[in-house]
């Protein structure tokens, strides 16, 4: 029985994440309808810099080109913004707790 579940867990986990690589690959995809998905694909993966075949080619960096799309590329990413600091000393200063 503990099988089953963790079996639909990671079947719930995998449905998750082609919702999200759908959801995101909608907006992309419009850009350029008529490629087909293996075009796409290959488009996404020559702009992340991904050299290997492919059929190696990561949900993670699908996802992550896919959310960096039309940003500047000095802009920080997403999940590390919230953290950003510009001055250095700041940031070390946050870091040790002694400002907030």
């Amino acid at each position: 029985m503990r099988l089953f579940f963790t079996i639909k867990k990671k079947i719930a986990m995998k449905c998750k994440r082609l919702n999200e690589v759908l959801e995101l690959l909608q907006p992309y995809w419009s850009k350029a309808p008529d490629l087909s998905l293996i075009e796409i694909l290959q488009k996404i993966a020559d702009e992340s810099g991904f050299k290997q075949p492919l059929n190696e080619l990561t949900d993670e960096v699908i996802i992550y080109q896919l959310k960096m799309d039309g940003t500047d590329k000095h802009e920080p990413i997403p999940g590390i913004k919230k953290d950003y600091e510009e001055d250095f000393k700041t940031a070390l200063l946050k870091a040790r707790g002694i400002i907030k």
